[in-house]
């Protein structure tokens, strides 16, 4: 079984887990409007590993959620992430953002999963999935209207959920919308995808691996905090 470290920061909340053949061990996250991922993510990396009585050097892996979210968040995870590898001499492992929220969904009935992520004013990054969690249509950047998933909506039960879904929910009224609040993706859920990948070799080139962004990072005006 391998040791994995993984990192999530594509959204306000800063998550680091450690796992064990895809069985958390020790958990530490923090969501905050203000972002505090730079001050927070090297203390509760060294944290969960001291708290699961384990050193730095003890780990196999590194994973790290790969986006789309907060081009900041990411930027931070990503270097942090490339960082422990080459110190360690270990691989890097990369999670769909959008695939670690989806599995926040336990869901016994057939429906489908729709993950959705803020991308500021009406648009947000979305991907689909079955209740088995196999991906049915790509991840998007997309302006939320009214009629946005009614070919879903029409034909099943749609679980929405993330950060993303409030905006959603003023936008959509179908009696097949099912909308699961307070949701932000989180290291708990990468830890049985990066033990997958770990298993069949699937490793990102270190060198060239850089965030899945899906949008041009836009700069606007740095909100002030009292």
């Amino acid at each position: 079984m391998a040791l994995i470290l993984s990192i999530e920061t594509a959204t306000k909340n800063c998550s680091v887990a450690l796992s064990n053949g895809g069985d958390v061990l020790a958990l530490k996250e923090l969501s905050e409007e203000k972002f505090s991922h730079a001050e927070k993510l090297h203390s509760f990396i060294l944290d969960v590993v001291k708290h699961a009585n384990f050193e730095l050097s003890d780990l196999d892996a590194i994973a790290v959620s790969k986006g789309p979210g907060s081009y900041t968040g990411l930027r931070i995870g990503v270097s942090t992430a490339k960082g422990l590898c080459y110190a360690l001499d270990i691989p890097l492992i990369a999670i769909p953002t959008l695939e670690s929220l989806a599995r926040q969904v336990r869901s016994e009935a057939e429906s489908i999963i729709i993950p959705l992520l803020d991308a500021r004013r009406m648009e947000v990054y979305s991907a689909v999935y079955s209740s088995t969690y196999v991906q049915i249509r790509e991840t998007q950047a997309q302006v939320i209207e009214a009629m946005s998933f009614s070919d879903y909506l029409n034909s099943s039960k749609v679980i929405f959920l993330g950060d993303g879904s409030t905006k959603t929910k003023e936008a959509i009224s179908h009696k097949n919308a099912i909308f699961m609040d307070g949701r932000l993706p989180s290291a708990k859920e990468m830890a049985p995808l990066a033990h997958d990948k770990f298993d069949r070799h699937d490793f990102e080139d270190l060198a060239y691996f850089e965030p899945f962004y899906l949008k041009d990072f836009v700069a606007g005006k740095p909100k002030k905090y009292f």
